[in-house]
């Protein structure tokens, strides 16, 4: 799953270096709470990029609600505020391996490039990108299957950062985890996803009516270091 949660009304989540050190490590107990393998993140400055696998069907869930009830109330009471910090409840996205998952890893650990905040992933402190490169060691991280298929040792992996992804293919994982729609081939989605009752498309329903109107909240378009 490609998990998107965002700062309410694009404000900042983490202020201070104490911030995401507190989130991963929240986020590290919490994943072996419930769970659930972290295979990517990204701790963007006002939202955050996970990729997880959940070994049971409300595992990532109750990871991210879990996360929200210990980060919060931290957050608030480091920098005197109340109230939410989230832009409602996080977003998701049923990824299918191979192709896509790959996709993803690069798309979470290259929005700081697209963001501008670094040159390089690698320069960015606050993802998995150096764990994922054998660059140092990340205890949250776990790889996934199509990960470990690349071989060569950490080549692979780095070979795929070589090129910015394609348009089509950003656009394509970005519209599906704001949508909460999965990101696949027509034949995962038919033989896999159709039969969950889960939207497939735009416009196609199979979720309840109220997360569909929670999706359209956001309104007019963000800004960069926002919406990527």
């Amino acid at each position: 799953m490609h998990v998107i949660q965002r700062g309410n009304n694009r404000g900042a989540c983490f202020r201070a270096r104490s911030d995401y050190l507190v989130y991963l490590l929240h986020l590290h107990e919490l994943a072996k709470k419930f769970v659930c393998s972290v295979h990517a993140y990204c701790l963007m400055p006002n939202h955050v990029h996970l990729l997880v696998t959940p070994s049971s069907e409300d595992g990532c869930m109750a990871m991210m609600r879990d996360l929200g009830q210990r980060y919060v109330p931290y957050f608030n009471r480091r920098h005197g505020r109340t109230g939410t910090l989230w832009e409602g409840r996080y977003r998701s996205s049923l990824v299918e391996s191979a192709r896509y998952v790959l996709a993803c890893y690069r798309y979470i650990e290259l929005n700081p490039v697209r963001a501008a905040l670094v040159e390089r992933p690698d320069a960015f402190e606050w993802s998995s990108h150096r764990g994922n490169t054998g660059q140092h060691s990340d205890s949250l991280l776990t790889p996934h299957a199509e990960l470990t298929a690349l071989g060569a040792g950490k080549d692979g992996y780095l070979a795929l950062f070589e090129e910015a992804l394609e348009p089509a293919l950003l656009r394509e994982i970005r519209e599906a985890t704001n949508a909460g729609y999965p990101l696949g081939s027509d034949a995962f989605k038919t033989a896999v996803v159709a039969p969950t009752g889960h939207k497939l498309a735009p416009g196609k329903s199979g979720r309840p009516a109220r997360e569909a109107s929670d999706e359209a909240q956001s309104g007019s378009e963000p800004d960069l270091l926002f919406r990527l």
